[in-house]
C-alpha cells in the first residue's frame, strides 16, 4: 500500500478512543501504546476467536479472514479492532511467507511488520541470549551455583530458519573460549521469552515471570532458575518497550494491534494478552486468531490463554478451504475440480466444528474462496454444512476487501451473544500432568491411547517433583494431521499419540508436551523465499510475499 493511502497513526487511535498521549509513534504509521494510560473502564467489548480446519502447507488464510472481517464490520460502522501476532521472519523467507493477510484484506505497513517492525523480535531473541550468555558465563567464573554443564536446559534463539543451529557445541576452544557444552538454538517464536512477554500483564509481572526460568539442574539435581543468576533486571530493561503493544491499521483505517508471535505448532500461538485487553478496553468488537487448528491454537486459547488471562471470548470462526477439504479426501490439487474429494474431506471440517462445540460454541465456518474452486466444489460444501446444521458463509475479502466479507459479518452480529460464553475446559487444573495430557489426546484428537516414551516418563517425574503439576499444557505437535503423524490426513482414528518428552516452562507458567518429532528450529527449502526478494533504487522493498 502506497503511504498516502494509510491513515496517520493518531487518527487510526483516535477512532477507539486512544489520544496521542497514550501513543509513542514509530514514524507516521505504526506506534507502540502505553497501556498503563489506557482507557482500560469502558465495558469489555465482545472477542470472535479464528481458528481453522488442518492446513495444507501454505495455510488456509485466518489472518487474512480476521483482517477481512473487521473491515466489513468497519465499513458496517461498528467499533472493531484486531488483535494478532506478529510475523516471524523465518517463514517470511522460507515456504509460508508474511503474516500480514493477502490481496485487499492486509495490515500495513506490510513490509516493515513482515521484517523488523518495532523491534520486538531482536529485543526478545537479545534478552533471551542475554541468559544463555550469563549461564555460561557462571560456569566459567567458578560455578558457584553447581551448574551441571550436561543439564543446562535453556537453549539459544534466533529468529531465522537455521537447521544448522539445531545442535551446536560452543566453547570449542576452551580457556577464554568459555566452557565446553553442547547447545542448541530454537527458533524466536518456540523462545520461551516470547510466551513470556505474551502472558505478562505489567511490568512487575514480567520481572516475575523472567526471574522464574528454569535454566538447568546442579550436579545434586536441584532445579536452577534465572532469579539465581540475577538476570531478571536486565532482561526486563531489554523488553520495557517490547511489552508494549504495537498498533497498525487494515486497509480502510481499521486498528490493528499486532504484538509478540508464538508459533501454534510449538508455544500458544496467539498475541499478547496486553494487546488483548487493550483492544477490548477500546473496541465494542475484537477479532483475533489462534494458530492453525482447533485442535492447536484454539486448544491452547481455551485451555491456556482464556483461563490465564481471563480473556473472554463470544464466538468462534473456523476458516475452511475447499482446497485442503480436498487434500483430506486424497486430492493435493487445487486445480482439479474433485468433489468425491469434497464429501471425503469434509469429514476434516465436521471434527473442528465438533471440537469447538465441546467448548463450548456453535462456530461459524468462514469458507475462504480461491480462484481454482467451481461452482460444483463450493455447492458441495455448502450442501453438506447445511446437512450437518454449521452456520457458514462465503469469504472473499482477499478479492474484494470489505465487500467480501459482508455476508461473514452480518452473520456474526446476527449470532453474538449479549454476554460471553463460559469455556467449557478439557481438563481441571488440579489434575496430573498425565490426566492433562490424556484428556487432550482423546477429546481433542480423537486418539485411543497415549503413550510416553522413557525420557518423557521421566520429564513428567521431574517436573511433578519440584512443584509445577498444576501448570496448564502446551501441546506441541505437527500442524498437518490432528493425530502426532502429519501424514494421517483427513479424521483419522483408533491411533495412538506418542509423547516423546515434557519441557517446563516455569517462567511462562506452563509445560511444554511434545507428540512426535516437533522441529522448535525450522530449515529453508531449496528455492527459498528470500531468492524473490529485492529492493528498489529508492528504498522500496518488493518480492516479500
Amino acid at each position: 500500500m502506497n503511504p498516502e493511502n494509510l491513515m496517520e497513526i493518531e487518527n487510526v487511535a483516535s477512532q477507539i478512543g486512544i489520544s496521542r498521549d497514550d501513543l509513542e509513534p514509530y514514524g507516521r504509521y505504526m506506534a507502540k501504546v502505553n497501556f498503563m494510560k489506557s482507557d482500560n473502564k469502558r465495558p469489555k467489548g465482545k472477542l470472535i476467536l479464528v481458528t481453522a480446519m488442518t492446513p495444507t502447507k501454505y495455510g488456509e488464510g485466518k489472518t487474512t479472514t480476521v483482517i477481512g472481517i473487521s473491515q466489513a464490520l468497519h465499513s458496517m460502522g461498528q467499533r472493531v479492532s484486531i488483535s494478532i501476532r506478529e510475523p516471524s521472519m523465518g517463514p517470511c523467507f522460507g515456504v509460508k511467507g508474511g503474516a500480514t493477510g493477502g490481496g485487499k484484506a492486509t495490515v500495513e505497513p506490510s513490509d516493515r511488520i513482515n521484517l523488523l517492525f518495532t523491534g520486538d523480535f531482536p529485543a526478545i531473541s537479545a534478552a533471551h541470549n542475554l541468559l544463555s550468555a550469563l549461564i555460561n558465563n557462571h560456569i566459567f567464573h567458578g560455578n558457584q551455583l553447581k551448574i551441571n554443564p550436561e543439564k543446562i536446559v535453556f537453549p539459544r534463539t534466533i529468529d531465522m530458519n537455521d537447521r544448522s543451529l539445531r545442535n551446536i557445541i560452543v566453547g570449542v576452544s576452551q580457556g577464554e573460549g568459555g566452557i565446553l557444552a553442547r547447545d542448541s538454538f530454537v527458533i524466536t517464536p518456540a523462545s520461551e521469552i516470547m510466551a513470556i512477554v505474551g502472558l505478562s500483564e505489567s511490568y512487575n509481572d514480567l520481572k516475575k515471570r523472567l526471574t522464574n526460568i528454569l535454566v538447568g539442574y546442579t550436579f545434586d539435581n536441584k532445579p536452577v532458575y534465572s532469579g539465581d543468576l540475577k538476570a531478571e533486571g536486565a532482561m526486563a530493561a531489554i523488553l520495557v518497550d517490547a511489552l508494549k503493544p504495537n498498533l497498525v491499521q487494515a486497509k480502510g483505517g481499521v486498528p490493528a494491534f499486532i504484538h509478540t508471535g508464538p508459533f501454534g505448532n510449538i508455544a500458544h500461538g496467539t498475541s499478547s494478552l496486553i494487546a488483548a485487553r487493550v483492544a477490548l478496553a477500546t473496541s465494542d468488537i475484537v477479532l483475533t486468531e489462534a494458530g492453525f487448528g482447533s485442535d492447536l491454537g484454539a486448544e491452547k486459547f481455551m485451555n491456556l490463554v482464556s483461563r490465564v488471562g481471563n480473556i473472554p471470548i463470544s464466538a468462534v470462526i473456523i476458516v475452511a478451504t475447499i482446497r485442503a477439504i480436498k487434500l483430506h479426501g486424497g486430492n493435493d490439487r487445487a486445480d482439479v475440480e474433485d468433489v468425491d474429494a469434497i464429501k471425503m474431506g469434509f469429514n476434516n471440517l465436521l471434527f473442528h466444528v465438533e471440537n469447538i462445540r465441546k467448548f463450548g460454541f456453535d462456530p461459524i465456518v468462514a469458507l475462504n474462496r480461491f480462484p481454482d474452486d467451481t461452482e460444483k466444489e463450493i455447492t458441495e460444501v455448502e450442501s453438506l454444512l447445511k446437512n450437518n446444521s454449521i452456520a457458514y458463509g462465503l469469504s472473499e475479502v482477499y478479492e474484494k476487501g470489505a465487500d467480501g466479507g459482508k455476508e461473514l459479518a452480518q452473520l456474526l452480529m446476527n449470532r453474538l451473544p449479549k454476554d460471553p460464553i463460559s469455556v467449557k475446559y478439557t481438563y481441571n487444573m488440579e489434575q496430573s500432568l498425565t490426566e492433562k495430557i490424556e484428556s487432550i489426546g482423546r477429546e481433542i484428537y480423537g486418539a485411543k491411547n497415549v503413550i510416553y516414551t522413557k525420557t518423557a516418563q521421566n520429564n513428567i517425574k521431574k517436573i511433578e517433583k519440584i512443584g509445577y503439576g498444576h501448570l496448564p499444557i502446551c501441546m506441541a505437535k505437527t500442524q498437518y494431521s490432528i493425530s502426532d503423524d502429519p501424514l494421517k490426513l483427513n479424521a483419522p482414528e483408533g491411533f495412538t499419540i506418542t509423547v516423546t518428552s515434557v519441557a517446563l516452562s516455569s517462567g511462562a507458567g506452563f509445560v511444554v508436551v511434545y507428540l512426535g518429532n516437533v522441529m522448535t528450529m525450522p530449515g529453508l527449502p531449496k528455492e527459498p523465499a528470500s531468492d524473490g526478494m529485492d529492493i528498489t533504487e529508492n528504498g522500496i522493498i518488493t518480492g516479500l510475499i
